[in-house]
């Protein structure tokens, strides 16, 4: 008998220190790393082009746990800017508040951004429409791209900002 009690007693430590394991220790502001795309290349919105997507996908870090607003605030806390205009970054997706891991407040994971070729999605640079407006009908030569890349970069609670990442070049075919 004692001996089932001894191992039941290991077996509850074992359980109690597994259950005591300290959350990773991040900065307060978030940090971002590039992931990965899901395609280099992708054509502008058209008459006869099919709507398409860019999933962009990045993994973060905050040490004190903030990231993300709660459904009733209105904050875009994901800042965009295309490259050929790359200090205009632009509040362009909002982050769902995360529950915090373990018994600190450092947070991890990953998000996925979702670009689509559509109106104030993915445009060809036109000198007659700045990258501002939406994506424009215009005549291109045949075979016409624009290279660009994506610049990206969060915002917690409160209000500190991540580093800056890049995404590869991406290749959008005009016509």
């Amino acid at each position: 008998m004692s001996h089932k009690l001894f191992s039941i007693l290991i077996s509850l430590s074992f359980i109690f220190y597994m259950g005591c394991t300290d959350a990773p220790e991040y900065p307060d502001e978030p940090i971002i790393e590039y992931v990965g795309i899901n395609k280099a290349q992708i054509h502008q919105d058209g008459p006869d082009i099919p709507i398409d997507s860019l999933l962009i996908t990045i993994s973060f870090t905050d040490g004190d746990g903030d990231l993300g607003f709660s459904p009733q605030d209105n904050v875009l806390d994901v800042f965009v800017a295309d490259s050929r205009s790359p200090n205009n970054f632009v509040p362009s997706f909002k982050i769902p508040q995360i529950p915090k891991q373990g018994v600190g407040n450092g947070i991890s994971g990953e998000i996925t951004l979702m670009i689509r070729n559509t109106a104030f999605g993915i445009c060809c640079e036109n000198e007659d429409f700045p990258l501002a407006s939406p994506c424009q009908p215009a005549s291109y030569p045949t075979g016409s791209t624009n290279e660009m890349y994506y610049r990206i970069q969060i915002m917690d609670r409160a209000e500190n900002r991540s580093n800056i990442i890049e995404t590869i070049p991406i290749t959008i075919q005009c016509n």
